[in-house]
C-alpha cells in the first residue's frame, strides 16, 4: 500500500500533466485521495504543501470544508437549535436524517449546489479545488458517491475529494468513509481514488 505522500504524488503528477489526468471524462474532473482516518493531521500537512507546490507552478488553488458547508446549511434551514432539539426528542437517528433532508431536497440546502457556489465565489476562480472535512457527513449524513454523482457536468475545475476512509481489500470502489464499524463499503465511484 502506498503511502499518503506517495499517493499525493500521484495526485500531483496528474493534476500538472497536460491534460489533466485525474479523469478521462472533461464533465467529471474530480479525484479522490483517500487517507486513514487516523491521519488527518498529516493529511492537512500534507495537503497545505500541496498547495503550495501547485501555487509555485502557477496553479490557484480552493478549498471547500464539508464540515462548514454541512453547519452553515443546517442554520440556513431550521438553525442548530431546531436540530438539537429533534434529537433530545426522538433521538441522533432522526437528526441525522433530517439533515440529510436539508443537503438532499431542492426546497432547503442542496449538498452539491452549495458546494457548486463556492467553486463559483471563490476569488481568484481555482483551477484546483480540494473539497476537505468528509468526515462530517458520517456516519450518514450524505454519501460521498452521491455528492461526486451529482456534481457530475456542472463544472470543469478539477476537484479532488479528500476521503477519510478505507478501501475495502479486493474492490475497485467500495470505499467505507471513517473505516466505521459494521458499516458496509459502498459506492459507485466513476472517479480515479488515489488510495
Amino acid at each position: 500500500m502506498l503511502s499518503l505522500k506517495d499517493r499525493i504524488d500521484l495526485l500531483e503528477h496528474d493534476l500538472l500533466a497536460n491534460p489533466v489526468r485525474i479523469s478521462s471524462y472533461r464533465d467529471l474532473p474530480f479525484a479522490i485521495l483517500r487517507y486513514d482516518p487516523s491521519d488527518e493531521w498529516q493529511l492537512r500537512r500534507e495537503l497545505a504543501l500541496f498547495e503550495a507546490r501547485l501555487r509555485s507552478r502557477g496553479l490557484r488553488t480552493a478549498r471547500i470544508s464539508l464540515g462548514e458547508v454541512l453547519w452553515g446549511a443546517v442554520e440556513k434551514c431550521e438553525g442548530i437549535g431546531a436540530i438539537a432539539q429533534l434529537e433530545r426528542e426522538r433521538g441522533f437517528a432522526d437528526a441525522e436524517r433530517q439533515v440529510a433532508i436539508y443537503l438532499s431536497d431542492q426546497d432547503w440546502a442542496r449538498l452539491p449546489d452549495m458546494v457548486i457556489e463556492r467553486v463559483e465565489q471563490a476569488v481568484p476562480q481555482p483551477d484546483v479545488v480540494f473539497v476537505v472535512r468528509a468526515g462530517a457527513m458520517a456516519p450518514a449524513a450524505y454519501h460521498m458517491s452521491k455528492l461526486l454523482d451529482e456534481l457530475h457536468g456542472r463544472t470543469t475545475i478539477p476537484i479532488i475529494l479528500c476521503y477519510p476512509g478505507i478501501l475495502e481489500p479486493g474492490s475497485v470502489a467500495g470505499l467505507r468513509l471513517m473505516d466505521l464499524p459494521g458499516r458496509n463499503a459502498s459506492g459507485n465511484y466513476r472517479v480515479k481514488i488515489y488510495g
